[in-house]
């Protein structure tokens, strides 16, 4: 549990490094960003939730090849696999919200709408 709530405590403080760098962004940079970068944002969501889909599936085919679930393997690993496929499915979500039109109207950027 120490583990977890360091690397959530890690994730924490890079999100509030990283917030006084987007508040210095104007909004027609990021806008400007958003729509220059489409389809690496596109890839990227996409791999974040191909990423997401294997983490799991893996997981789930260790043990069905085994044939057995250990409560020792799934506490070493399955709370970083858990963790990893919230990430990687949190990042997707988050990109695919950003690539849609409530997404560019939440942010505030009308040529995003044009696509």
């Amino acid at each position: 549990m120490k583990k977890i709530a360091r690397k959530i405590n890690m994730a924490i403080i890079g999100v509030m490094a990283a917030g006084p760098a987007m508040a210095a962004v104007n909004e027609s940079g990021l806008c400007t960003l958003l729509t220059d970068l489409r389809g690496v944002f596109n890839m990227l969501r996409t791999m974040a939730f191909i990423g997401a889909a294997f983490i799991i599936a893996n997981w789930a085919w260790g043990y069905i090849s085994k044939g057995k679930v250990e409560m020792e393997d799934l506490k070493n690993k399955g709370a970083g696999m858990l963790v990893g496929f919230i990430l990687l499915f949190g990042v997707g979500m988050v990109l695919s919200f950003l690539m849609t039109t409530s997404g560019a109207k939440t942010i505030g950027c009308p040529e995003l709408l044009e696509w």
